[in-house]
């Protein structure tokens, strides 16, 4: 099972399309609300170079954005 990371905003559409995906998917995936949460705001700018969201991280692979082929070729479905 993928080890999935969201670093998302409440106002962010795509985050909830992502979001969506992942339920549609049963992908389990723990969702940091970079908004509210500076320290993980920080990670990920660390991690992805971008201050802008969504930005997930499965098993190490950084994906800016709601990039649904790319999620899928990381996630093998």
């Amino acid at each position: 099972m993928a080890n999935v990371v969201i670093y998302s905003t409440p106002s962010c559409v795509y985050c909830r399309l992502a979001k969506q995906f992942f339920a549609e998917n049963n992908v389990k995936y723990t969702e940091y609300n970079v908004a509210d949460d500076y320290d993980r705001a920080e990670e990920m700018i660390k991690k992805s170079g971008q201050q802008g969201v969504p930005v997930i991280d499965i098993n190490g692979k950084i994906i800016v954005g709601f990039d649904k082929p790319a999620i899928k070729a990381a996630l093998g479905i």
